[in-house]
């Protein structure tokens, strides 16, 4: 039995007996359900945890610890005739109130011949019929990747990998914005620096984008000649050469999209009228001062928004609305944005505009991904878009390479500013926790290899003769996979994958340190690599899910 289904089976009895043993009120216990189960931060508390107890006790007005000991006392006499018996060992009580599960070993057991029933696909979860649209990245076409833009790139891709392993219809979209005063800036700067390889004297605008990369794209269009629409040319070659740079630089990064939403589409489809006139219908939309408004504090704004002002022109919020009316449109029942740190005022807006759409607000999740500072031989690299001092996605990947710049980008929580150690990712040893990882990949697929046992004859090993602390450790730790996938997917974060990783490469070694594998007595010899297949199976699938290589040599 998988992780999720014994956690479901756990959940569904607890429910039952505080419902039916203590009597526990629906509205209470609705409250409580979607955190009802968590795993202790210490190893001594057990494998899995309720709080419930803590939580109940001003509602039930008893102590907590009184209410836990009841609860224990109920669970353990449900669970030995439930279909939990064989696979909770004990239940007991820690702290002020919390109940703890122990699992058995049985149970570890039967999780270790699942893991390593088939190689590429060691876990599998049925498809939910949910679709899910996650936009990330969505740089302005106006130059190179920023370091930024590689966190968001890596943070929605393997948010989007691990979603799509637990059974939900995804696709990965690009909202290109290719329309606005950004895009009439780049192209200005084009032309400007066009004119100046052309020997004008000119006056550059502080606020035009400075990168060499604008000089180059001028340089590329020395051939064409003068007219009208020299302007109109420049910013169309600047989009267009840009966004094959970006596409380039997301190929190699591992990023690939499902779709790519432009912008100027949008806008010229007729579609943000549309969208404003359905508003409008529902009766959130009213002018006032020549401008048109949206009514978004019906739904929880702290002020209404206009959406077109006095001058016909529209604010950044109306394509916006247009935008996800169109996601709906296309099917997709679930919307996560990823966005910088810079638009965290933006979501209440926004979540309103999903409401009026008559979506439910949990209909969009927006994650916002802090900024990145990359640290250079000790010192602060500068980052300035317009100024082009900065280093590029691109610069970082050649530097450390892909596997190490994917995992340092998802290393710290996404609401979290990340410091990128530039001399750390490129180092070869155990201090590098990506290089530690896959180390232990490769040195369980070196011992595996030179153990002259046939990886086909390994499910015929004994799995009972793994008794060592060190190996009940290790088999606890991938016991612990599903649960941190789950985690992902509550938070929306894909940090706590790679907490978890290095946390089971920590195990492998200590195992490796107390246990030797290579043994003479045959059996637990099989045993033994049986075990260290399986963490090599939850290895490779928690990398693969971070967009990271797991190597057999090293």
């Amino acid at each position: 039995m998988s992780r999720d289904s014994l956690e479901g089976l756990l959940a569904q009895l607890l429910e039952r007996v505080l419902r039916e043993r203590l009597r526990l009120p629906s509205e209470a216990l609705a409250k409580i359900k979607p955190c009802l189960l968590e795993v202790p931060k210490e190893e001594a508390f057990g494998d899995i945890s309720t709080s419930a107890a803590l939580k109940l006790a001003s509602v039930l007005r008893r102590p907590p610890r009184e209410i836990a000991q009841e609860l224990t006392a109920c669970l353990s006499q449900e669970i030995p005739q439930s279909d939990l018996s064989n696979l909770i060992e004990k239940v007991d009580i820690a702290g002020a109130g919390f109940v703890n599960f122990h699992l058995s070993r049985e149970y570890l057991y039967s999780l270790l011949k699942e893991i390593t029933r088939l190689k590429d696909s060691p876990l599998s979860y049925p498809k939910k019929q949910k679709k899910v649209l996650v936009e990330f990245v969505s740089a302005n076409p106006t130059g190179p990747l920023s370091v930024a833009h590689g966190r968001q790139a890596v943070v929605g891709d393997a948010l989007s990998n691990i979603l799509e392993f637990l059974g939900y219809d995804v696709t990965r979209e690009y909202y290109l914005n290719d329309w606005g005063n950004q895009i009439n800036i780049l192209g200005n700067s084009i032309y400007l620096r066009l004119e100046e390889l052309k020997g004008k004297k000119i006056e550059y605008p502080q606020d035009y984008y400075q990168g060499a990369y604008i000089i180059d794209l001028a340089r590329e269009l020395l051939a064409e000649p003068v007219d009208n629409n020299l302007t109109d040319k420049c910013r169309q070659h600047g989009v267009k050469r840009i966004l094959e740079i970006i596409r380039a630089e997301l190929k190699d990064f591992r990023v690939y999209f499902d779709s790519w939403f432009s912008q100027a589409e949008l806008e010229r489809s007729g579609n943000i009228d549309t969208a404003i006139s359905f508003l409008k219908e529902k009766g959130f939309i009213y002018q006032q001062e020549g401008a048109t408004w949206f009514s978004s504090t019906k739904f929880g704004d702290d002020k209404d928004r206009v959406v077109v002002k006095s001058d016909g022109s529209y604010t950044y919020l109306a394509p916006d609305i247009a935008y996800h009316q169109d996601k709906f449109n296309r099917g997709y029942d679930w919307l996560i944005n990823l966005w910088g740190p810079d638009h965290h005022g933006y979501i209440p807006r926004l979540k309103a505009a999903v409401c009026a759409l008559g979506r439910p607000s949990s209909a969009l999740d927006v994650i916002i991904v802090q900024l990145a500072t990359l640290h250079k031989e000790g010192q602060v690299v500068s980052m300035s878009t317009r100024k082009g001092e900065y280093i590029t996605l691109r610069e970082v990947i050649e530097e450390v390479g892909v596997d190490a710049a994917r995992y340092f980008f998802v290393m710290r929580k996404t609401d979290s500013h990340l410091d990128f150690d530039l001399e750390l990712a490129k180092k070869q040893s155990s201090e590098n926790p990506v290089y530690y990882i896959q180390y232990a990949h490769a040195r369980i697929s070196n011992i595996l290899a030179n153990s002259g046992i046939s990886l086909d004859k390994l499910p015929e090993a004994d799995p009972t003769l793994l008794k060592e602390k060190e190996e009940l450790e290790l088999l606890k730790r991938i016991a612990k996979f599903e649960h941190n996938l789950k985690v992902v997917e509550l938070q929306l974060d894909p940090y706590c994958l790679t907490v978890y990783l290095q946390e089971l490469a920590e195990s492998f070694h200590r195992f490796y340190d107390a246990c030797r594998v290579l043994v003479d007595d045959v059996p637990l010899k099989s045993s033994r690599l049986y075990l260290i297949l399986g963490c090599k199976n939850i290895i490779s699938l928690g990398l693969k899910l971070l967009g990271v290589k797991a190597p057999e040599k090293m």
